[in-house]
């Protein structure tokens, strides 16, 4: 079942088009990480998902029902999404009332209302700080009091702006592995915004991606800002980020320009043993991070001052056997690399 079904939707803020989306589905029950740059449009398409914007034109379903813009429908719509910013504002009261607040408003009794909190405190690990000053706790801690908050709720659909930017490390597993069981506990269809590949890759069952407001043409992850230099022998180097240079052969398209994003396709990398022979004009060498099964194909992260995703079949992955810590080599198919102009 889809959760969301975007069309022609489109959102323009002074006459400057910052979401066109042509078609968009989102399957229910599932967790979705949206990746994208910053100014990509990730923000404004969950505020338009969490129905807190209307879109200035296009048509949106919600579980097959067709949202429309009237105020009583939106409210109705508010009650089953809840957004959890990446900066949560918390009452300067006890984490308690915090949580209680929303239930107050649903106008639900006081000992449900107990039990309720009291579940969701137990959720997030957060019970003993049931009667805590909320404004006081740690970044962590109010990122997951923000999860119980939402929790109480019982949301069909969980909304997540960055859920671990702001947190330390300890806390990112936390909330990741949080994000995890409320999808397989309660069912709970989750969207968050992140820049981290790693994290999408680890939590997500489905990845989407933001370029200038549009869903990028690939699926996969592998997207970086970069500049481009002509080299010798016809390549063209592809520096991401400001740290890895990549060589390649250019695309028969290609037309000459200083900056751009490139796109690597995952399933056209090949990773092969680091013999310490060198390497060749196309090749580059990366340590890996993560390994994992995804369908019928083996996802395996890749550090090679960025992250990278390969997508390994199963019998190549039998007869490699890559592990995490491992050394590798990566080559790039001539058709691997899609270019777009101009600077992001």
């Amino acid at each position: 079942m889809m959760c969301y079904t975007l069309t022609a939707l489109t959102q323009r803020y002074n006459h400057r088009t910052v979401l066109d989306i042509d078609h968009l589905e989102i399957k229910a029950g599932r967790i979705h990480a949206l990746l994208g740059p910053n100014g990509a449009g990730k923000t404004t398409l969950l505020n338009i998902l969490g129905f807190l914007e209307t879109p200035t034109s296009g048509r949106m379903t919600f579980n097959s029902q067709p949202v429309e813009p009237a105020r009583t429908a939106l409210l109705q719509l508010r009650r089953q999404v809840v957004l959890v910013d990446q900066h949560p504002i918390m009452f300067s009261t006890t984490v308690c009332s915090n949580i209680e607040f929303g239930l107050k408003i649903r106008k639900m009794g006081t000992d449900e209302r107990q039990r309720l909190v009291d579940e969701v405190l137990d959720t997030v690990g957060l019970r003993p700080f049931k009667f805590a000053r909320a404004h006081e706790l740690s970044g962590g801690e109010t990122q997951r009091l923000a999860l119980a908050r939402a929790l109480a709720l019982s949301p069909r659909v969980l909304l997540c702006d960055e859920p671990t930017a702001s947190v330390d490390a300890e806390n990112q597993a936390v909330i990741g592995a949080l994000l995890q069981q409320i999808n397989a506990t309660r069912g709970t269809t989750i969207i968050f915004t992140t820049h981290d590949r790693l994290q999408a890759a680890a939590l997500a069952q489905e990845t989407l991606v933001l370029e200038n407001g549009r869903l990028a043409a690939t699926t996969y992850e592998n997207s970086y800002s970069c500049t481009l230099t002509p080299a010798a022998k016809g390549l063209l180097l592809c520096t991401l980020h400001g740290r890895v240079v990549l060589p390649f052969t250019p695309p028969p398209n290609y037309q000459p320009t200083k900056s751009g994003r490139v796109y690597l396709d995952p399933e056209k990398i090949t990773l092969n043993r680091n013999d310490g022979q060198g390497k060749a004009s196309q090749e580059v060498i990366g340590t890996i991070i993560l390994v994992m099964a995804e369908g019928e194909k083996i996802r395996v992260v890749v550090d090679i001052g960025v992250l990278l995703v390969v997508l390994m079949d199963r019998t190549r992955y039998q007869e490699l056997r890559p592990a995490v810590g491992e050394s590798m080599q990566l080559q790039f198919a001539a058709n691997a690399l899609t270019l777009r102009g101009g600077c992001v």
